[in-house]
């Protein structure tokens, strides 16, 4: 199975911490906590997010993150996309890091960073995502810090992106969460538009997917989904994801089983994710 939505860095954006005290530990120690979480959960692959980053020499702030990858097979890295840096020689960076093969996707952090999706910042790195053939995953829905702005991360944005960028695989990540219905929409419209269904519950243990007093909301988010992918109808968009350290890799995991037809699950939790991130190349 693919986990294609992780952190093991520190995110590094404006108003955010490290979102997990475990990323604050060394590289050593990150490793063998993702080795454990990846063995107990059963994946074979996880693809983590990199840093926020105006370094040049790390354009893409994915240096930390292909530390940890040393460590952890199966670990690939996924880029950060800066779009108030797009000068030439920051570009170049960017380019000669994809072309290299060291990143699978790009992200693009909507609301921490208060830019919509058409900000012309953004536009290299679509092009260079249509010409590496990588996706660009977008944050969207709900954040983890009262400094962002919602209404940069509404996944209704990404359509304006979506046609005008057809070239470009856009994944919309959390499904947009708590606007699934929009998100839903935007799939449905789109033919280069998934979403990956990560962090729709977090919690540090198992007691946030088996607490009673939980019980309701973990059924409210399981019914969003549900009629989401519905209304879809595009079963091959969905993408498995966890957020992890957010919530634990196994509990996640059967959270999203159950929520997820069983004729889905190859699907969801790895052919899609195989099929767009092209992993038989890597």
């Amino acid at each position: 199975m693919i986990d294609m939505h992780i952190h093991v860095v520190p995110p590094m954006l404006p108003g955010v911490g490290s979102l997990h005290r475990c990323l604050e530990q060394s590289p050593e120690k990150v490793a063998a906590l993702l080795r454990e979480e990846m063995l107990r959960g059963e994946f074979t692959a996880a693809f983590a997010m990199g840093q926020y980053s105006n370094l040049v020499e790390d354009p893409l702030g994915v240096a930390s993150t292909l530390r940890i990858a040393e460590r952890v097979p199966g670990l690939y890295a996924i880029g950060v996309a800066n779009p108030e840096r797009n000068e030439p020689e920051f570009m170049n960076g960017v380019e000669e890091t994809i072309a290299s093969g060291r990143v699978l996707a790009l992200k693009g952090y909507l609301g921490y960073v208060h830019v919509m999706p058409t900000h012309p910042g953004y536009f290299p790195y679509y092009d260079l995502a249509a010409k590496y053939r990588i996706p660009f995953i977008f944050h969207t829905g709900d954040t983890w810090s009262p400094y962002a702005k919602l209404k940069y991360a509404h996944p209704l944005h990404v359509d304006d992106v979506a046609v005008d960028f057809p070239r470009t695989s856009f994944v919309m990540a959390h499904v947009g969460n708590p606007w699934m219905g929009d998100a839903a929409e935007v799939v449905y419209k789109n033919m280069n538009v998934w979403v990956d269904l990560s962090g729709l519950l977090v919690g540090e243990d198992a007691d946030a997917f088996e607490d009673p007093e939980r019980r309701q909301n973990r059924l409210d988010v399981v019914e969003k989904l549900r009629l989401a992918m519905r209304y879809m109808e595009r079963p091959n968009r969905l993408l498995y994801g966890s957020d992890w350290p957010l919530a634990p890799m196994k509990n996640y995991r059967d959270f999203i089983r159950e929520a997820v037809p069983e004729e889905l699950h190859e699907l969801v939790f790895e052919e899609n994710a195989r099929r767009l991130f092209r992993l038989e190349s890597h």
